[in-house]
């Protein structure tokens, strides 16, 4: 008697990043960053910058705006994911996960995209980048900024 050999299962496409669920605090943020701009709050009263998104300041808990950032960062820490057997994440591996010091100063958890993991460094400078996941949000994501 033949056996055949169980059937393989067909590739599925890479399923797109996960999608935030903006709330009345975070909804300019993400609306902002599917547009391609990043943007950070500062507060009206003591001019701190905080990101991520609050409906005061955290220093004198006075009120905030939204203010455009200019983009640029340096990475502060990271790691490299090798395995992720979670969709979306099996699809990017390997990754980096970072954190990237803004230069208006907060410091925001992000992806280091467009090079190789193993180029990434502490002090490396970064550029944000865009990536659009729902209709109403996008995500910022870092580059390497080249010479």
């Amino acid at each position: 008697m033949v056996s055949e050999s169980p059937a393989v299962p067909e590739e599925r496409p890479p399923k797109p990043r996960p999608a935030p669920h903006p709330d009345p605090d975070s909804a300019v943020y993400w609306s902002a960053a599917h547009d391609g701009r990043l943007v950070v709050q500062r507060c009206d009263s003591c001019g701190a910058k905080q990101l991520y998104p609050r409906d005061h300041c955290v220093v004198c808990r006075g009120p905030v705006s939204w203010i455009d950032a200019s983009g640029e960062a340096t990475v502060y820490s990271f790691t490299v994911i090798r395995q992720n057997h979670s969709r979306p994440f099996r699809d990017l591996i390997p990754y980096v996960v970072a954190l990237v010091d803004l230069k208006e100063g907060p410091r925001v958890m992000t992806n280091i995209v467009d090079c190789d993991p193993d180029t990434v460094h502490i002090g490396m400078k970064v550029r944000a980048t865009f990536e659009t996941v729902s209709e109403e949000a996008g995500i910022a994501l870092f580059t390497p900024v080249t010479s």
